[in-house]
């Protein structure tokens, strides 16, 4: 029976979610050979980490569910003991990457990672916690991972039975299924709806900007056309499944599961950056690793946090880092579409060495494009007036700092990345430890 890792990394309360969660490991139990253990990395205040140990203590036992919560103490320790072994000159600055004070969802995922390798699970599967499944026609709840799991780790040429259709060269058939993944439906993934709504011209220059600056304006207005809206609104009818290389833009990390690939890269680690967790996406499909996009999408929608002031300054700024993020990741997936093949070595598996060689080279970049971006997203901001011109004020006073910091957000990733193998070797060799205080527990 192999074991596999549901997680669920959260810094909000989501009881609700946590419940549902609970119902998608039951039925990947019910439903496949799998043990599987269910992981809640919790980074909650203690109140609310309060509530969520009651949460999964209500939840039905099931023989074939484990579950694991985890307080940002419990995960300190364990990465600690993970990072001791790999002899490392820096522990503090692994340690400050994988568990940065600031809010990064690339590390909060390469902590689910490293727990589910401490756990002897083969796959990761990740939700998020302001998300929800779909019903489906006859009223069952409509989860992802049915068709994770009947695809996951399989070769190709053995998984083209378990989907609707195969649109895969047959170079690939002898290659694994790296990833499983689908989109949303619901509000965007973006909170600059009201861009889109009031603005539709500066919605379109702010969106272009994620773009290269040297691409033609069409290049361009396609990109703003796709951006950040998932699968639409249409809700799920009936299960549609395709065996491929998977665009990268047809998938979200809230609706996601991958094997093998996480072992040899991680995400990048940078904080207040939204999109910087998506990496492994477009290396999975660079590399001519085979997927399977399926149909069961998950429901997105906004939390309330997001309608307060700082909120709103937080997500924006959160959304500006990404824009200046793909300087670097704009070169990036071009040398990892460059390199294909290259990518793989004799056993199909990533050469990690390559990838940390193309951001070694990334950290270097002049920062000129980025700098005119910071020229275009705060003419944007101050037309918008309102609160919009309040946060330009902002973005200007820290304009240095947002470009030192994804210069160090990419120079991170680099680190992080040419120690992860061995951060994966430790990590398949620290058991967790039972907590004195109950939040670890087998639910039997």
């Amino acid at each position: 029976m192999r074991r596999i890792c549901l997680t669920l990394p959260t810094n909000r309360a989501c009881p609700v979610t946590i419940s549902a969660l609970g119902r998608e490991a039951a039925y990947a139990a019910d439903h496949f050979d799998v043990e599987v253990h269910l992981l809640v990395l919790d980074s909650c205040d203690a109140p609310t980490y309060a509530e969520h140990v009651e949460t999964l203590r209500a939840l039905p036992a099931h023989p074939g569910v484990v579950v694991h919560h985890l307080s940002e103490v419990e995960q300190r320790h364990f990465l600690e003991r993970v990072i001791g072994p790999t002899g490392t000159a820096k522990p503090g600055l692994l340690l400050k990457l994988m568990l940065p004070e600031r809010l990064s969802y690339g590390a909060c995922t390469n902590r689910a990672f490293l727990v589910a390798f401490a756990l002897g699970c083969e796959s990761v599967h990740r939700r998020d916690s302001d998300s929800r499944y779909q019903t489906g026609v006859n009223g069952e709840t409509v989860f992802p991972i049915h068709h994770e799991l009947a695809s996951l780790g399989r070769r190709a040429a053995d998984a083209a039975d378990a989907v609707s259709e195969t649109v895969l060269a047959e170079d690939y058939a002898d290659r694994r299924v790296a990833m499983v993944g689908s989109s949303f439906v619901g509000e965007p993934s973006v909170d600059i709806g009201e861009i889109a709504r009031t603005a539709p011209a500066a919605y379109h220059d702010l969106v272009s900007l994620w773009a290269p600056m040297d691409w033609p304006a069409e290049r361009k207005r396609q990109l703003v056309e796709e951006s950040f809206r998932g699968a639409g609104q249409d809700p799920f009818g009936r299960d549609h499944s395709t065996l491929t290389l998977v665009d990268p833009m047809r998938v979200d990390m809230c609706n996601i599961a991958f094997h093998g690939v996480h072992a040899r890269v991680p995400l990048p680690p940078a904080t207040d950056t939204i999109g910087s967790d998506y990496f492994l996406i477009h290396l999975v499909h660079d590399a001519g690793l085979p997927g399977v996009l399926h149909n069961r999408n998950i429901v997105n929608y906004y939390t309330a946090e997001r309608r307060t002031d700082p909120g709103f300054l937080a997500y924006q700024t959160r959304f500006v880092k990404f824009l200046l993020s793909m300087l670097y990741f704009n070169f990036l997936y071009d040398r990892l579409a460059e390199a294909s093949q290259l990518l793989l070595d004799e056993r199909g598996e990533v050469r990690a060495s390559v990838v940390a060689g193309f951001v070694r080279q990334s950290v270097l970049l002049d920062q000129a494009e980025n700098r005119e971006r910071l020229n275009r997203a705060d003419a944007v901001y101050r037309s918008l007036g309102g609160r919009y011109a309040d946060f330009a004020e902002l973005l200007a006073s820290r304009r240095e700092r947002l470009l030192e910091e994804a210069r160090d957000d990419i120079a991170d990733f680099a680190v992080l990345t040419e120690v992860w193998g061995e951060l994966v070797r430790a990590a398949r060799e620290t058991p967790l430890p039972d907590t004195a205080h109950g939040t670890r527990w087998v639910a039997r």
